[in-house]
């Protein structure tokens, strides 16, 4: 699976995310995600009246009016959710606090709902999932050390045949030492569905993931690169988010083991060649 995130990039307007949403589809993901959040809910009261730390890609006076400029509403999610079933691609939407959640659950129902790596310690959220939402629930593993891995994973493990457990860098964007695939074919080891959420750059490591074992694969997705938001440095434009597909699919049908008599495409050769 092949999720195009397009985040808050649509920076608060209905008619970009659909116009992104159409780019996805046309660039071969399955899925196009969001992010929902309730601003006063899900911002740091110490930040709400100090200024983006970033002033460049700042959409207000505060964080948290830019926050709340760059979000959707809860009517906006669901408008778009029938936009995508109209256009063939599936909606879906990261949840960053218990009304976002709640929202999402009550009054669109997608396939899966994320849960991002600035939350996936937030166990009331977690636990409302669990209980209360019948779909796939995917959670990313960025910003968690060695202990914390341990005890997410053993919270999640008695779950694992309801969520995708990603594996994530979290930066933007994320040098290539820095993304640690190897994790992926640890987390191959407790659970079904393992994915990659990749903050890197190019569209080399998703194959490598791929041999690893993941199988659902996240990456940033924008119209522009240059685009005003702090995701577009790591993000993909259409053109390279297709090849990255292309790419993924190329290597599921490359990792496959030889058959004990020759192809007949080595078959000729051998036959020409031999003496």
């Amino acid at each position: 699976m092949t999720i195009a995130e397009i985040g808050c990039t649509h920076i608060g307007s209905l008619d970009r995310a659909k116009e992104l949403a159409r780019l996805a589809k046309l660039s071969g993901a399955d899925y196009v995600k969001l992010q929902k959040r309730n601003p006063e809910e899900s911002t740091n009261k110490d930040l709400w009246d100090k200024p983006h730390p970033n002033q460049m890609y700042s959409y207000g006076d505060t964080y948290l009016e830019h926050r709340k400029n760059v979000e959707l509403p809860i009517g906006d999610h669901v408008r778009l959710s029938d936009y995508c079933k109209e256009i063939g691609i599936g909606y879906a939407t990261s949840v960053w606090d218990m009304t976002s959640a709640k929202e999402v659950v009550e009054q669109i129902n997608p396939d899966f709902i994320k849960i991002p790596s600035a939350c996936n310690q937030n166990d009331e959220l977690f636990d409302y999932l669990v209980n209360s939402y019948s779909g796939k629930i995917h959670i990313s593993m960025g910003m968690l050390d060695a202990v914390e891995r341990k005890e997410f994973i053993d919270k999640v493990f008695k779950y694992r045949d309801r969520c995708v457990v990603y594996h994530c860098t979290s930066g933007y964007p994320v040098p290539f030492e820095q993304l640690y695939l190897n994790e992926i074919k640890s987390l191959s080891t407790h659970f079904y569905d393992v994915g990659f959420s990749n903050h890197g750059y190019g569209i080399s490591t998703e194959p490598v993931a791929y041999s690893l074992g993941a199988r659902y694969f996240e990456r940033h997705f924008i119209d522009d690169r240059m685009f005003k938001h702090t995701d577009a440095s790591c993000s993909l434009e259409p053109n390279g988010f297709s090849k990255m597909v292309r790419d993924i699919k190329a290597a599921q049908k490359a990792l496959q083991d030889k058959p004990n008599k020759l192809d007949d495409i080595e078959q000729v050769q051998k036959d020409k060649l031999s003496s």
